[in-house]
């Protein structure tokens, strides 16, 4: 037999072989996820901007997962996304059965020293992200606050927030400890009773909203132009916004920018979705496989559009990437990052504070021990 034609009978062999491999492949994983419960967890309670995201997500999910499980969606709100982030690292299956979407602030949780975080971001999967975060801090459409200079003015102006880690408790301290303000923070609201509070009148502000997030739980907010946008806070000028001034621009310290920086990392993955650790390698290949081909698909898309979901996905590997860049931070800056995010603070519980205590998140009654 001639070389050149013994040459091409073996290609050809071992591309069938390979094409025969990647089969099987497939194959395992489908048979794997078929007639399974797939369960998706969200850190948030119901009603929030994670909750819509993810819950849009995932009623279009499963048929871009090879076997099409069953999808269901849990919320499992509790300390700022600090509860999920465990669930998922040390009590959730690690076959690739779960997976949960959390609070961009829950990532560097672990870099900034706080001990309630029992979880690695570094040695878990990410499938993604559905979009950025630019968060802005809004006044009621009759306050007589209307403009960040304005709110620099202000004595005790007290915003509404959820956990004293979350976004809506966390920007205040940013802003106090690096733009001269002086916001004290009510903790504990419910989703809801957080932005019920400010339609009551009942706090001035909410600082650390998601822009996105309230345009998908509260679009009538800026249909009928029912608050003040004072400020954004983000890497880059959302171009939604275009005439809102950055809390950047008003840094000019080399070392405090930085610090910003570091901590506005978290708004680039905005809506970050992962797995546990030590999830077989092709069932994670399947989940950032659906994911991608979840946020191109036209019915997924066309609800998105009809329920306001702004849309700037990141790939799993893209979110790895941005992790990475976090935690290779100078030493320097992250620990002056993590003395404004981690450090004493003072807010008033919203339980001893709300008119309505309906409006509060409820508190889990410890178990007593036997």
């Amino acid at each position: 037999m001639a070389p050149g034609k013994l040459f091409w009978l073996l290609a050809c062999a071992v591309a069938l072989a390979g094409a025969g491999a990647g089969g099987a492949k497939a194959d395992a994983v489908s048979d794997f996820y078929k007639g399974k419960r797939f369960s998706f967890i969200i850190a948030s309670d119901a009603g929030g901007g994670y909750d819509t995201y993810g819950r849009v997500l995932m009623r279009h999910y499963n048929r871009h997962l090879p076997g099409s499980p069953n999808v269901v969606s849990k919320n499992m709100p509790g300390a700022s996304g600090l509860r999920a982030g465990a669930y998922l690292y040390n009590t959730a299956p690690r076959d690739g059965t779960e997976m949960g979407i959390l609070y961009n602030t829950n990532l560097l949780e672990p870099l900034f020293g706080n001990k309630k975080a029992h979880y690695d971001p570094m040695k878990m999967n990410w499938v993604g992200s559905m979009g950025k975060l630019q968060n802005i801090c809004v006044t009621w459409q009759t306050s007589p606050v209307k403009t960040f200079e304005q709110l620099k003015g202000e004595k005790q102006f007290t915003v509404a927030a959820t956990g004293v880690t979350g976004n809506s408790a966390q920007m205040p301290y940013l802003f106090n400890a690096l733009l001269g303000t002086d916001i004290k923070v009510i903790a504990g609201y419910s989703t809801s009773g957080q932005r019920l509070a400010l339609e009551r009148g009942e706090v001035q502000g909410i600082c650390g909203l998601g822009y996105s997030t309230l345009t998908a739980s509260n679009p009538e907010w800026f249909e009928k132009k029912k608050i003040n946008i004072l400020i954004q806070v983000g890497l880059f000028k959302a171009d939604a916004m275009p005439s809102v001034p950055m809390a950047l621009d008003y840094i000019k310290d080399d070392k405090s920018r930085r610090v910003m920086e570091l901590l506005l990392i978290r708004q680039e993955w905005g809506r970050p979705i992962g797995a546990p650790p030590a999830v077989p390698a092709d069932r994670i290949q399947a989940l950032r496989t659906a994911f991608d081909a979840t946020l191109k698909d036209p019915k997924f898309l066309s609800e998105a559009k009809r329920v306001k979901l702004e849309l700037e996905p990141l790939t799993g590997q893209q979110m790895h990437d941005l992790l990475a860049k976090a935690y290779g931070y100078p030493a320097e800056i992250i620990a002056a990052a993590g003395r404004l995010v981690t450090g004493k603070v003072s807010f008033d519980d919203c339980a001893k504070f709300a008119k309505d205590s309906k409006q509060c998140a409820k508190k889990k009654k410890k178990k007593k021990s036997s």
